[in-house]
């Protein structure tokens, strides 16, 4: 796991520009939600660690549904309440081991590079697990050291990967 980050700190004033996403972009991951999702509408949608509320007006839209947009910085949701409202989507204060929904009330969840910052996931399983809905549908979307491709640089210095790759994925 990653050191925790504090994104009631400094983060929450930037990210929303640093990982922005064209709509064109957005669009192309909706589809692709949408391709791995029950096919009935409307669908109740978790957005776990919304963050600034990149995907959660987009999963509205897309789903027809609400969107719970659930998050742990108090900063974070301010900025995703405030730059991206949305009639149907509501910013909740939560974790992925404290998801502040009903039992069975969620027919889809999507994790968007959100794994690696969850705390306990013995926890976290079995708390999204409660929240889903029978037939409900868990979306995990994240960069995984061992599969990625190699750095460029790597193949002009290739003795790099003794430093730069970690003994497990080497």
């Amino acid at each position: 796991m990653l050191k925790r980050i504090n994104y009631d700190d400094r983060q929450h004033l930037v990210y929303a520009r640093g990982r922005a996403l064209p709509p064109d972009v957005v669009a192309a991951w909706m589809a692709e939600f949408a391709r791995h999702s029950p096919s009935r509408r409307p669908l109740t949608v978790l957005d776990l660690g919304s963050g600034t509320g990149r995907f959660s007006p987009a999963l509205a839209d897309a789903f027809g549904g609400p969107v719970y947009g659930v998050e742990p910085s108090a900063r974070m949701r301010q900025v995703a309440a405030t730059t991206a409202a949305h009639p149907s989507v509501s910013y909740l204060q939560g974790s992925a081991e404290k998801i502040p929904l009903p039992d069975d009330h969620c027919d889809l969840a999507l994790l968007y590079l959100v794994i690696h910052h969850i705390q306990d996931l013995p926890a976290a399983a079995p708390e999204i697990a409660r929240v889903l809905a029978p037939g409900g549908r868990l979306l995990i979307r994240n960069a995984f050291a061992d599969r990625m491709p190699d750095p460029l640089w790597h193949s002009w210095f290739p003795r790099a990967r003794i430093v730069h790759v970690p003994d497990a994925i080497r």
